[in-house]
């Protein structure tokens, strides 16, 4: 009997959020091992239908690395990387595209639609939502690799309002109709801006942001965006974890009311962050000061 009590429990604590959130759009940048391992993906596809069923308005912006670098292979062409951004010339360009707005994303909305809801797959260049630039690496032409110029939220804020999960794929075009691909975790951003969502949701494959690199268990969990920019100019925040958190701060300052950056390893961390008391990443918003309790 004293297991069917915690699960009521478990739900009862979840009830404020629920409250709370419904009716408020999150966007989650969807990524990392979460989209390769078949058991977290079943579990963040649950996650987010979970959220949907409680009347929170979940939309998705997906990577797909790996899956780009395979098809990559198969036309004899090797990855090529510069400052972690994907070296982009016309033939990768068109396989990108290819694997974004086409495997991947139909992907995920039927695996979103198994569960009875409804999802539209859509990519940046729809509805012009994402308005892309060239982005010059140190100054020099890598192809086409585009940053965010313009955000036009109209579509996704349309099928936000009739019910529909947006899954949205990183793929942008500029003025003259070029197509560019774009960062995943930088288009995330911008679309959550755009929304002013309540949320923006970084799926991971790290525990969140450290103190130390070399332990796991010193997790930061709560900082405000100047914390986060403070951090990173003494070291704290190094390497790779800069534009992670960068993105973070976009998001903030754009307009979200707090950004999270999570370990998608972590089987249904979705819900464990948005519906638990303390959560299990890190969090990011704009407050001067550390609060004990996320908001």
């Amino acid at each position: 009997m004293q297991k069917y009590i915690d699960k009521a429990k478990t739900l009862i604590e979840a009830l404020p959020y629920i409250k709370s959130f419904r009716g408020k759009t999150l966007v989650i940048k969807y990524g990392g091992s979460a989209m390769i391992n078949n058991e977290l993906k079943k579990n963040v596809i649950q996650d987010i239908v979970l959220m949907k069923l409680v009347g929170i308005c979940p939309v998705i912006v997906h990577g797909g690395g790996p899956e780009i670098n395979r098809q990559l292979e198969k036309i004899g062409k090797e990855p090529e990387f510069v400052e972690g951004l994907r070296i982009t010339d016309e033939e990768t360009m068109e396989a990108v595209e290819m694997v974004l707005s086409g495997k991947i994303n139909k992907a995920i909305v039927t695996d979103i639609e198994s569960h009875g809801l409804n999802a539209v797959g859509i990519s940046g260049k729809d509805g012009n939502i994402l308005i892309a630039r060239k982005k010059l690496i140190n100054g020099k032409d890598a192809g086409f690799i585009g940053e965010v110029e313009k955000v036009n939220p109209g579509l996704v804020e349309t099928l936000i309002e009739k019910e529909f999960i947006p899954v949205i794929a990183p793929v942008a075009k500029d003025v003259n109709g070029s197509s560019y691909n774009i960062n995943a975790d930088y288009a995330a951003a911008a679309v959550a801006g755009a929304l002013k969502a309540e949320k923006l949701v970084f799926l991971t494959d790290i525990e969140g942001v450290l103190k130390e690199v070399s332990d796991p268990t010193s997790i930061i969990s709560n900082m405000s965006i100047n914390e986060a920019e403070d951090l990173i100019g003494k070291g704290v925040i190094a390497g790779g974890m800069i534009p992670k958190v960068d993105c973070c701060i976009e998001g903030v300052k754009k307009g979200v009311k707090s950004v999270h950056i999570l370990d998608g390893r972590i089987q249904h961390s979705l819900l464990l962050e948005i519906f638990t008391e303390k959560g299990i990443g890190t969090m990011i918003h704009e407050g001067s000061q550390l609060i004990a309790e996320k908001i």
